[in-house]
């Protein structure tokens, strides 16, 4: 997972990543981590939420999915 991707939302550490696939199409991956939690409790990992034709593009959908997340659930 690339830290260079990482930002801070509400309360939330956001993590996106893209992984390549043998296709050549790229999952996107994501790591939430609550502030001020116990790091099993408030860690959320999401795994293939979609698939895109490049990594820019995974990664941007990791991140808006990440914001979409924290609202509805916060």
């Amino acid at each position: 997972m690339q830290t260079k991707h990482l930002h801070h939302y509400n309360g939330y550490a956001i993590q996106p990543s893209a992984h390549r696939l043998p296709d050549g199409t790229f999952s996107s991956n994501l790591l939430l981590e609550r502030a001020n939690s116990a790091r099993a409790e408030g860690r959320y990992q999401f795994y293939s939420l979609d698939y895109f034709p490049n990594e820019e593009q995974a990664l941007r959908h990791s991140a808006h999915w990440a914001h979409e997340w924290v609202d509805t659930r916060g």
